[in-house]
């Protein structure tokens, strides 16, 4: 099981927990996965996320790999430059 962090408003969107678990083996599974355990999630996760592996932030990159011990902490969409 992989652990996620959810920041900030995603929180309210997965009944209020800041922590989740679900099974996956890359951030397209984990997005998938957390999309059918709270649908309230999917919307924003269709719209577009942000998620940090291991401390590296990802966008769109939907087959990095995590495994069980990976620090995985999704985020609303991040813009850079």
């Amino acid at each position: 099981m992989v652990r996620v962090t959810l920041w900030g408003s995603l929180r309210a969107l997965a009944d209020g927990r800041d922590t989740v678990e679900v099974e996956a083996n890359n951030t397209r599974q984990m997005l998938d996965a957390l999309a059918e355990k709270y649908p309230a999630l999917e919307p924003v996760i269709e719209s577009g996320v942000s998620v940090a592996v291991d401390g590296r932030i990802y966008r769109d990159a939907w087959f990095t790999p995590i495994s069980d011990d990976s620090e995985v902490v999704l985020m609303p969409y991040m813009a850079g430059g």
